[in-house]
C-alpha cells in the first residue's frame, strides 16, 4: 500500500516535526504555552493538507484545534482522532539528563515532556493521514481531529465542547489519545478507560503552627485526618465506605475470557517499579481483573506541617490530603462524593472539609463492535501481534465522547509502557511511532471499506 511506503521513507520529517512541538512547552497546570502551541498545531495540519480552525468556548479556557479532511471516495463514514497538546509540568528539572523541552534524540529515542503523551501520539495520526493525502490524493473516509489542551488538568471543558460542537464532530468511530505498547512489543487495544474522582480532605485545628511542646494541650490536624483516612480504606485496598460498590457492574463472562487471554509479566512489573508484592498480595487472574475493574482510592499528596531538611519541632494548623479514587463502570462521581460526605459524618468527621477538583466517570466500548475488529486487524497487521484491553487502569473524557457523540471508542497507539510518561527522562520509541503510524494508515483503510 502506497501510504506505507510514503510512510517508511519519510520518518526524518514525522520526527522533526515531532521535535518541533516538543521544542513548544504546553504545560496546562502552569497555562505555560498553551496558545502558542494551539497555533503551532494547527499549522502542522494545515502542512500536512488538513483543513484546521482553532475552536473556543470562553475567556480563560484551553482552546480546541478542530481538523477535518472530507473524503472524496467514501463521504459517508467518519473517523475520529482525539489527542492533546497540552503536558504535564516537566519538574523537577533536576532529575532529567537533558533539558526537558530539548526533543533530543539519542538512537531510536526523542526524549522530551510530550514527546509519547501526547504529542508522540498526534504526530502519528497527522502522518498518517498525511500519507494518504500526497500518494492518494484522498482519505479512505472522512477524517476529525479534536486536539484539546486541558487533558493533564483533568478536561474541564471537553464536554462543554462536545456539547457545543456536537454536530461538526459527528463521528462513526474514536480514535483514542494514547494507546500502550507493552515489554515485548505488542500494542495493546484499549476498549475502555476508568473513571475518576479527586478530593481534597483538610482539617484546620488552630490559627496557627505552634511549638510542637503544646502538642499536650492543641490536637494535631494531621493525625486527625490519619484517622479519617483509615475509615476509608483498608490494608487491602478495599474501599470502606458505605455502598462504595452498590452501582458497579460486574465483568461479563466476555470481559474474563479477554482478561484471562491478556498477558501480564507480574515479574518485570515489580522490577520496573522496585516493589516485592501487590496490593493485598494479588497475583495472577486477580491482578489482571483489578487493572481492569478494580476501584481505588490513592493518596496523591498529604502536606502538614515542615517537610524540609532536618528537624523542625513544629505542631501543624492545618493538615490536607488529595486523594484520587478511580471509579468503574456505573459509579457516578456526584453520588460517590455524597456517599464520602455521609461516610466522614457518620463516622465522626464532620470536621473534615472536603473539596472536590474533578469527576469523570467510566467507559467500555463492546468487545463486539465491528470497530474493534477493524482496529485489531490494522495492530496485527503493523505490529504483528495485539492484545486486546477491556479497559485500561488510566482515566480520561471517553465517557463524555461515548455519551455525546454516541461512537465508540478505541485506544492504540505508540507510547511504550516504561516510556516514563509523567516522570523525568520521558521518551517515545521512534520505531513503535513508525509502526503505529502504519496501523492508523490501515485502521484508515479497514473502517473506510467495512
Amino acid at each position: 500500500m502506497k501510504p506505507l511506503t510514503h510512510v517508511d521513507s519519510n520518518m526524518k520529517n514525522l520526527v522533526s516535526d515531532l521535535q518541533v512541538l516538543i521544542r513548544q512547552p504546553s504545560v496546562s497546570a502552569k497555562n505555560e504555552g498553551i496558545e502558542e502551541c494551539a497555533k503551532l498545531v494547527k499549522k502542522l495540519l494545515q502542512k500536512s493538507g488538513i483543513k484546521s480552525e482553532i475552536l473556543r468556548l470562553k475567556k480563560n479556557v484551553a482552546p480546541v484545534v478542530y481538523g477535518e479532511i472530507k473524503s472524496k471516495s467514501n463521504p459517508s463514514k467518519t473517523l475520529l482522532f482525539y489527542n492533546h497538546y497540552d503536558v504535564q509540568p516537566a519538574e523537577p528539572f533536576e532529575l532529567w539528563d537533558d533539558p526537558p523541552f530539548s526533543g533530543k534524540v539519542k538512537g531510536n529515542k526523542i526524549f522530551g515532556r510530550g514527546s509519547s503523551d501526547d504529542k508522540g501520539e498526534l504526530i502519528t495520526r497527522i502522518k498518517a493521514v498525511e500519507a494518504f493525502l500526497k500518494t492518494t490524493g484522498d482519505v479512505p473516509c472522512n477524517i476529525k481531529f479534536v486536539i484539546e489542551g486541558e487533558e493533564e488538568t483533568g478536561s474541564a471543558h471537553i464536554e462543554d465542547y462536545l456539547k457545543k460542537y456536537k454536530k461538526k464532530f459527528s463521528c462513526d468511530g474514536v480514535i483514542w489519545e494514547f494507546g500502550y505498547v507493552d515489554s515485548k512489543n505488542r500494542p495493546i487495544v484499549g476498549l475502555g478507560m476508568k473513571g475518576l474522582l479527586f478530593v481534597e480532605l483538610s482539617v484546620t485545628e488552630s490559627i496557627r503552627d505552634a511549638h510542637s511542646s503544646l502538642a499536650v494541650l492543641i490536637k494535631n490536624p494531621a493525625w486527625r485526618l490519619i484517622e479519617a483516612l483509615k475509615t476509608i480504606r483498608g490494608d487491602d485496598g478495599k474501599i470502606l465506605i458505605k455502598d462504595w460498590y452498590k452501582d458497579v457492574a460486574p465483568l461479563s463472562k466476555k470481559d474474563l475470557q479477554i482478561i484471562s487471554k491478556e498477558p501480564f509479566d507480574e515479574h518485570s512489573f515489580k522490577k520496573e517499579f522496585g516493589i516485592k508484592s501487590f496490593v493485598g498480595n494479588k497475583h495472577g487472574l486477580e491482578a489482571k481483573k483489578a487493572l481492569v475493574g478494580g476501584a481505588t482510592c490513592n493518596i496523591a499528596g498529604f502536606v502538614s506541617g515542615y517537610t524540609g531538611e532536618g528537624a523542625k519541632t513544629v505542631l501543624p494548623g492545618k493538615a490536607l490530603v488529595k486523594i484520587d479514587f478511580r471509579l468503574v463502570p456505573k459509579m457516578n462521581p456526584k453520588k460517590q462524593v455524597e456517599r464520602l460526605e455521609k461516610h466522614l459524618k457518620s463516622q465522626g468527621f464532620s470536621d473534615v472539609n472536603i473539596k472536590v477538583f474533578h469527576g469523570e466517570a467510566a467507559a467500555r466500548t463492546n468487545p463486539s463492535d465491528p470497530f474493534v475488529t477493524n482496529v485489531r486487524e490494522a495492530a496485527d497487521e503493523s505490529y504483528g501481534k495485539s492484545i486486546l484491553n477491556v479497559s485500561n487502569a488510566g482515566t480520561g473524557p471517553m465517557f463524555s465522547f461515548i455519551d455525546v457523540l454516541k461512537a465508540p471508542c478505541i485506544s492504540i497507539g505508540s507510547t511504550y509502557m516504561f516510556s516514563r510518561i509523567h516522570s523525568p527522562n520521558e521518551f517515545t520509541r521512534i520505531d513503535l511511532l513508525k509502526k503505529t503510524t502504519k496501523c492508523i494508515c490501515l485502521i484508515m483503510e479497514k473502517f473506510g471499506n467495512s
